[in-house]
């Protein structure tokens, strides 16, 4: 690994994951989900965001805060609770727009019933910073009789999402880089703590994880290296947005690698058609699908191309659209 960090090391690809091994070499972690559970079945996350530009179509880094920060809990099955959040700010950031940010912040609190119930705020001077940057602590309770592991994956698991996929990621690099997309597309910047409740209820769901930075594909890697089974994903199921498609290929980049802050993906037992008729009753999960399957004797994760062939669906090394998050 390099001995100097870079914006790779922050962006969920294999250098990332190189990074926390470093980590790991120190600290005594029990492992590196997005949260973790500790005794009396509490749920706990942290994160930071640094998200530029702060305002974007369909959200600013307040709401993508406190968003982000429930659907960690979420993923772990876990009903959010309480969330601290802290501001790192600019000297000369507009008081206007901090209060714009606060606001959005508290409105996706108050729609998901979770309290924010303190946090800290520190300021640095003009130059050392880059407007505002916000970190979250939050807890959530894990109901009795939830528990979402890899350990649960088998062959044949069904792998289901919730909606279309790189919103997120090209409405960022579209507002920041001024590319003039014709397009109206806005980030899917959504919490899904009902949405995953109301599929667990269901039953059969035996993991999840919202595929943000690194996008899908990361996410469906990552899997693959703690399972050992293979993962194929079908072209012809992805539920991507002609206009996301098209600045993807615009831009050189693959949809699959390209971050979503309101996706769920969630492995689930057998056919999954019950959860997503369920999924779809909800203001999130209205494009809900299946788009693959877990595979026993298969090594890596491959996508079924419309005319048939395998392609395969490595790790990148680092996110092709820095500080989206």
């Amino acid at each position: 690994m390099s001995d100097r960090i870079t914006l790779g090391h922050g962006s969920g690809g294999r250098l990332m994951h190189q990074l926390l091994d470093e980590f790991k070499k120190v600290f005594d972690l029990p492992g590196l989900e997005d949260a973790h559970e500790i005794e009396d079945r509490i749920a706990l996350t942290a994160d930071s965001f640094v998200v530029k530009p702060i305002f974007f179509p369909g959200g600013d880094i307040g709401r993508l805060a406190v968003t982000g920060t429930i659907n960690d809990l979420a993923m772990k099955g876990a009903i959010p609770r309480y969330l601290m959040i802290t501001y790192i700010i600019e000297e000369g950031f507009p008081i206007d727009d901090l209060v714009k940010i606060s606001e959005s912040a508290q409105k996706i609190a108050d729609e998901v019933g979770i309290k924010i119930v303190g946090g800290d705020t520190k300021v640095v001077e003009k130059g050392k910073g880059d407007g505002i940057y916000i970190t979250t602590f939050g807890v959530g309770i894990i109901p009795d009789g939830i528990s979402l592991s890899t350990d649960r994956i088998e062959p044949g698991d069904r792998i289901v999402i919730n909606g279309p996929i790189g919103d997120h990621g090209v409405a960022i690099i579209n507002a920041r880089e001024g590319f003039g997309l014709a397009t109206d597309l806005k980030s899917d910047c959504a919490p899904l703590s009902q949405l995953v409740q109301e599929m667990l209820k269901v039953g059969g769901v035996k993991f999840m994880r919202d595929p943000t930075r690194g996008g899908v594909a990361t996410i469906l890697n990552e899997v693959y290296q703690e399972t050992g089974y293979g993962i194929i994903i079908v072209e012809e199921e992805l539920p991507i947005r002609p206009e996301v498609r098209g600045a993807c290929e615009l831009l050189g980049i693959d949809p699959l690698y390209v971050a979503n802050e309101g996706k769920v993906i969630a492995f689930t037992k057998g056919d999954p058609g019950d959860i997503i008729r369920v999924m779809r009753q909800n203001r999130y999960g209205g494009g809900s699908c299946c788009i693959g399957r877990v595979e026993e004797d298969l090594d890596g994760v491959y996508l079924k191309t419309r005319i048939g062939s395998l392609r395969p669906l490595i790790m990148l090394s680092a996110d092709p659209l820095p500080r989206i998050c």
